[in-house]
């Protein structure tokens, strides 16, 4: 029997009832762990790059090694997300983390670990991750009800932030009791409850009619979508932006404790964790922030309180007022990414969710991996304080992108609508025929041209986003009142597949495109094979398969 989420009622404003849902909590609860694991080798790593190497820069890279892969994968693990079982990509990608946890604490218990290792066995763990987090994150969709979905969302956030506030000082604690190789053996370790949750995750799949769709020509179909998609391209660069210059706290932790304020390990894991338990208050504000703020107002809030914050970090040099800078710093930088994350998954149906979260999340990582580098290489140049500066006033300008780039208003996520009827065939196709050319002949009254012209550009980026390629809008010189919409489809199965895509927005907008329609005939559809020859016998006693 499927462990599907009950339809029951819930509270959309209370952050905890996804927690009602025994699939999610389950899952929640050893995600919490695995996060702790996580911080733990974070902290383990960074400190063993300190006492290996006086450069900041590689200090920064250990920062980078772990985000590098997402930036590299994300989107061919986003592909394999949405068309394998997304439970099974998650064990798979756990696994491999779980083994370069366990060989990095091999490598370390046995005194072999370098500076170049470090980075390595980090890069592979940070690829397991890569490749587990758009199937992990596009399944949380199938563990809760889509009004709570938001709420789910959010409730992620905070599981990291509390494993923030605690980890990063336990494994302070750790790491100057044990060494580091304490805290490499417990991130394997705490790999193992997320990995026994997920194997007995009964997941409900739906059956597609359609074939799967082959690694490469998903991840085509991912980039058309997202291409054609302004609201997640906008998110994307927001983020990408935000994770560049406000990636300076995090990269340079190490050096903020032991340089500014000169202490060691176990205040190194405080100043984390004062961030993180900022953090699970932004988390708990969240849905407050998004009831009395549009999506626009509250980045550039967020935006202003880090920008302040890290200011303060750089010129305190008193460890209280430094861990107070970095509570409200946590908190701002968790509300904008839980709002970068809610405007992606509730904007994306579910067929493309996995590639256009990790889209996203490639362009953020990609955003802390760049930045994170540059403010190592900055910060042995001028220092740590000059560094933070510089990162705060970048910040506190940075809401100036929403002039060119305003944040999209949140609404309810794009579903898939129910299954669309094949149309009328009367030619023996495959799924390989192809190119399939689709003409929609309009009569629109001279009056509201202009206003049905405006509209088809939004028709133009729906049918894009959906496999069509190659577009046009015509008019009959002879006569004004005929237009023609025409655009491509590479093959008879990606038609198919354009077609059952749809989502009600889709839906609602061509019926506004079909509403301008006058005359007693309706709108009129021709679907053509464009190169037929396969199609046509060659020889004259051979009847053609169309007839």
């Amino acid at each position: 029997m499927t462990d599907r989420p009950k339809l029951q009622k819930f509270s959309v404003d209370g952050v905890t009832a996804p927690l009602r849902c025994a699939t999610f909590r389950n899952i929640w609860l050893a995600t919490l762990l695995s996060n702790l694991g996580n911080l733990f080798r974070g902290v383990g790593a960074a400190w063993a790059m300190t006492e290996m190497t006086a450069s900041a820069d590689k200090v920064a890279l250990v920062q980078t090694a772990t985000a590098l892969p997402v930036m590299l994968i994300s989107l061919p693990a986003g592909a394999i997300a949405d068309m394998l079982d997304r439970r099974l990509v998650t064990l798979v990608a756990l696994s491999i983390a779980l083994c370069g946890a366990g060989a990095l604490t091999a490598l370390e218990a046995l005194g072999l670990t370098t500076a170049n290792l470090l980075l390595l066995f980090c890069f592979v763990i940070g690829s397991g991750m890569a490749l587990m987090n758009p199937a992990w994150q596009s399944s949380v969709s199938e563990q809760v009800p889509a009004d709570i979905l938001p709420a789910a969302i959010a409730l992620n956030g905070i599981s990291f932030n509390i494993a923030r506030s605690f980890g990063p000082a336990i494994g302070g604690v750790v790491v100057a009791s044990a060494g580091a190789v304490a805290a490499f053996g417990l991130n394997a370790l705490l790999y193992l409850p997320l990995l026994v949750a997920l194997f007995f995750w009964k997941r409900a799949a739906t059956p597609s009619r359609l074939p799967r769709e082959q690694l490469g020509r998903a991840i085509i179909s991912g980039v058309r979508y997202i291409s054609n998609s302004p609201s997640i391209k906008i998110v994307m660069t927001r983020a990408m932006a935000t994770g560049a210059i406000g990636s300076s706290i995090s990269a340079l932790m190490p050096l903020i404790a032991r340089d500014l304020l000169h202490g060691g390990a176990q205040l190194y894991g405080i100043m984390l964790g004062a961030f993180g338990f900022g953090a699970i208050i932004g988390a708990l504000s969240i849905g407050e922030m998004r009831r009395r703020m549009s999506g626009e107002a509250a980045i550039r809030a967020c935006m202003l309180s880090m920008g302040g914050a890290t200011a303060a970090v750089a010129l305190s040099g008193e460890p209280v007022l430094t861990a107070a800078a970095l509570v409200l710093a946590g908190a701002m930088w968790l509300v904008a990414f839980t709002l970068f994350d809610i405007g992606v998954q509730l904007s994306a149906p579910r067929w493309v969710a996995g590639r256009s979260l990790a889209a996203y999340q490639a362009a953020y990582s990609a955003g802390i991996a760049i930045g994170s580098w540059g403010w190592g290489r900055l910060t042995d140049v001028a220092g740590v304080e000059i560094a933070l500066l510089i990162s705060a006033a970048l910040m506190m300008t940075s809401p100036l992108l929403g002039l060119w780039l305003r944040m999209p208003r949140i609404g309810a996520r794009g579903e898939e609508t129910e299954t669309v009827a094949l149309p009328e065939v009367r030619l023996a196709l495959t799924e390989r025929s192809g190119p399939l050319v689709v003409e929609i002949e309009y009569r629109v009254a001279q009056e509201n041209a202009r206003a049905f012209h405006n509209i088809m550009q939004d028709v133009q980026l729906s049918r894009q986003r959906n496999g069509g390629y190659g577009w046009s809008i015509a008019r009959d010189i002879a006569d004004p009142e005929l237009w023609t919409e025409r655009y491509h489809c590479p093959t008879w199965l990606d038609y198919l597949r354009q077609r059952n895509r749809w989502t009600q927005s889709d839906r609602v907008l061509d019926r506004n495109a079909t509403a301008f329609h006058i005359g007693p005939d309706p709108v009129r559809i021709r679907r053509m094979l464009e190169r037929p020859f396969g199609s046509v016998r060659g020889k004259e006693d051979v009847p053609d398969r169309g007839e």
